[in-house]
Protein backbone atom coordinates (compact mmCIF):
# COMPACT_ATOMS: atom_id res chain seq x y z
CA UNK A 1 0.00 0.00 0.00
CA UNK A 2 1.31 3.41 -1.18
CA UNK A 3 2.27 6.20 1.93
CA UNK A 4 -0.16 8.84 1.75
CA UNK A 5 2.05 11.84 2.08
CA UNK A 6 0.15 15.63 2.62
CA UNK A 7 0.09 17.44 -0.46
CA UNK A 8 1.67 20.86 0.00
CA UNK A 9 2.07 22.38 -3.04
CA UNK A 10 1.45 21.24 -6.71
CA UNK A 11 5.22 20.08 -6.73
CA UNK A 12 3.65 17.36 -4.94
CA UNK A 13 1.32 16.18 -7.34
CA UNK A 14 2.56 12.82 -8.97
CA UNK A 15 0.54 14.28 -12.10
CA UNK A 16 2.40 17.18 -11.74
CA UNK A 17 5.34 15.20 -11.72
CA UNK A 18 4.40 12.80 -14.73
CA UNK A 19 3.31 15.77 -16.78
CA UNK A 20 5.80 17.89 -16.39
CA UNK A 21 8.78 15.19 -16.77
CA UNK A 22 6.88 14.33 -20.33
CA UNK A 23 7.26 17.73 -21.17
CA UNK A 24 10.54 17.41 -21.33
CA UNK A 25 11.12 14.49 -23.22
CA UNK A 26 8.86 15.65 -25.95
CA UNK A 27 10.41 19.30 -25.86
CA UNK A 28 13.83 17.92 -26.21
CA UNK A 29 13.50 14.42 -28.18
CA UNK A 30 10.27 15.20 -30.62
CA UNK A 31 9.94 18.70 -31.57
CA UNK A 32 13.36 19.74 -32.72
CA UNK A 33 13.17 16.48 -35.35
CA UNK A 34 9.67 18.17 -36.72
CA UNK A 35 10.23 19.75 -40.23
CA UNK A 36 10.53 23.41 -40.51
CA UNK A 37 7.28 23.23 -42.38
CA UNK A 38 5.02 22.62 -39.51
CA UNK A 39 7.34 24.74 -37.44
CA UNK A 40 3.28 26.86 -37.40
CA UNK A 41 1.14 24.17 -37.10
CA UNK A 42 2.34 20.27 -35.65
CA UNK A 43 5.16 21.79 -34.22
CA UNK A 44 3.39 24.88 -32.64
CA UNK A 45 0.20 22.91 -31.48
CA UNK A 46 2.39 19.62 -29.75
CA UNK A 47 4.83 22.63 -28.12
CA UNK A 48 2.07 24.30 -26.40
CA UNK A 49 0.03 21.11 -25.89
CA UNK A 50 2.92 19.78 -23.64
CA UNK A 51 4.27 22.67 -21.72
CA UNK A 52 0.45 23.09 -21.11
CA UNK A 53 -0.50 20.27 -18.91
CA UNK A 54 1.92 20.51 -16.18
CA UNK A 55 0.99 25.40 -15.77
CA UNK A 56 -2.64 24.36 -15.97
CA UNK A 57 -2.42 21.75 -12.95
CA UNK A 58 -0.31 23.99 -11.32
CA UNK A 59 -2.16 26.70 -12.05
CA UNK A 60 -5.70 24.78 -10.70
CA UNK A 61 -3.57 24.39 -7.56
CA UNK A 62 -3.47 28.10 -6.76
CA UNK A 63 -7.70 28.06 -7.39
CA UNK A 64 -7.67 25.09 -5.20
CA UNK A 65 -9.80 26.80 -2.52
CA UNK A 66 -12.13 27.00 -5.07
CA UNK A 67 -13.53 23.29 -5.76
CA UNK A 68 -14.54 24.43 -9.59
CA UNK A 69 -11.95 26.26 -9.83
CA UNK A 70 -9.36 23.34 -9.63
CA UNK A 71 -12.24 21.11 -11.56
CA UNK A 72 -11.97 23.61 -14.44
CA UNK A 73 -8.16 23.65 -14.16
CA UNK A 74 -7.48 19.73 -14.73
CA UNK A 75 -10.49 19.26 -17.38
CA UNK A 76 -8.63 22.09 -19.49
CA UNK A 77 -5.40 19.80 -18.39
CA UNK A 78 -6.89 16.68 -20.05
CA UNK A 79 -7.90 18.76 -22.95
CA UNK A 80 -4.71 19.64 -23.78
CA UNK A 81 -3.54 15.61 -22.58
CA UNK A 82 -5.74 14.95 -25.69
CA UNK A 83 -4.12 17.39 -27.85
CA UNK A 84 -0.73 15.91 -27.47
CA UNK A 85 -1.72 12.55 -27.90
CA UNK A 86 -2.99 13.54 -31.44
CA UNK A 87 0.21 15.37 -32.14
CA UNK A 88 2.22 12.70 -31.38
CA UNK A 89 0.02 10.62 -33.46
CA UNK A 90 0.59 12.36 -36.29
CA UNK A 91 4.59 12.85 -35.71
CA UNK A 92 4.75 8.66 -36.04
CA UNK A 93 2.45 8.34 -38.69
CA UNK A 94 2.99 10.76 -40.99
CA UNK A 95 6.88 11.79 -40.38
CA UNK A 96 8.00 8.46 -38.85
CA UNK A 97 10.31 10.57 -36.07
CA UNK A 98 11.02 8.19 -33.36
CA UNK A 99 8.02 5.83 -33.95
CA UNK A 100 9.04 3.86 -30.29
CA UNK A 101 9.65 6.79 -28.19
CA UNK A 102 6.17 8.35 -29.47
CA UNK A 103 4.47 5.04 -28.90
CA UNK A 104 5.60 5.35 -25.40
CA UNK A 105 4.76 8.81 -25.01
CA UNK A 106 1.29 8.38 -26.36
CA UNK A 107 0.35 5.23 -23.36
CA UNK A 108 2.39 7.69 -21.04
CA UNK A 109 -0.15 10.48 -21.77
CA UNK A 110 -2.90 8.08 -21.77
CA UNK A 111 -2.22 6.74 -18.04
CA UNK A 112 -1.32 10.69 -17.44
CA UNK A 113 -4.98 11.56 -19.17
CA UNK A 114 -6.86 8.66 -16.60
CA UNK A 115 -4.56 10.23 -13.28
CA UNK A 116 -5.83 13.20 -13.74
CA UNK A 117 -9.55 12.01 -14.39
CA UNK A 118 -9.04 10.53 -11.29
CA UNK A 119 -7.92 13.53 -9.64
CA UNK A 120 -10.64 15.45 -10.75
CA UNK A 121 -12.97 12.77 -9.58
CA UNK A 122 -11.38 12.25 -6.24
CA UNK A 123 -11.52 16.24 -5.52
CA UNK A 124 -15.04 16.50 -6.24
CA UNK A 125 -15.94 14.54 -3.20
CA UNK A 126 -13.51 16.47 -1.05
CA UNK A 127 -15.94 19.03 1.29
CA UNK A 128 -15.34 22.68 0.46
CA UNK A 129 -12.22 23.90 1.65
CA UNK A 130 -12.47 27.46 1.07
CA UNK A 131 -10.64 30.00 2.42
CA UNK A 132 -11.73 30.84 5.94
CA UNK A 133 -13.76 34.69 6.25
CA UNK A 134 -12.04 36.82 9.01
CA UNK A 135 -15.55 38.28 10.96
CA UNK A 136 -14.13 41.76 11.54
CA UNK A 137 -16.29 42.25 14.30
CA UNK A 138 -16.27 39.53 16.80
Amino acid sequence: MKEKRKIASFHDLEVYQKAYKLSIVVMRQIVPKLPESEKFDLKDQLSRSTKAVPRLIAEGDGKKHQRLGFQKYLDDAMTEINETIVSLSHTKDIYQIEPKLCTQLIREYDVLGRQVYCLSEAWDKFSYRGRKEINPNP
